[in-house]
């Protein structure tokens, strides 16, 4: 039997603090005490992010995004009222609405956004 491991997420960027600021807002995440790059869920639960330094800008499309499950159990125009609302809370905090994709009869629908500098993350 595999043993389970824990799961950290690594975002590369340039103002680590700033990024990891902004993703403990979007999450309820906290910022251990005296570490400004790191943001780790107070429950437990979720996974411990990283935010690390790295020279280079980001030049193409994310392979590995994020979702922000704000609409789990959510079908129709009441799960899309919920992402609008979560995209509007995040818009003030620097975050960039991309697009919309609409429930389709297999999906539900999802918002697309950027982060402070530019990853893609999902409303889902």
């Amino acid at each position: 039997m595999a043993t389970v491991r824990t799961l950290q997420v690594t975002f590369d960027c340039a103002e680590p603090e700033r990024v990891a600021r902004f993703w403990c807002e979007v999450l309820g995440y906290v910022m251990p005490e005296g570490v400004t790059s790191v943001a780790v869920d107070p429950t437990g639960e979720g996974p411990r992010l990283y935010f690390q330094r790295v020279p280079e800008g980001k030049v193409v499309k994310n392979r590995v995004h994020l979702d922000v499950r704000v609409g789990t159990g959510l079908v129709g125009d009441e799960r899309l009222a919920a992402l609008r609302a979560e995209q509007e809370r995040l818009e003030p905090l620097g975050a960039v609405y991309l697009y919309t994709q609409y429930a389709d009869g297999e999906e539900e629908s999802c918002i697309t956004m950027q982060d402070v500098e530019g990853n893609e993350f999902c409303l889902d």
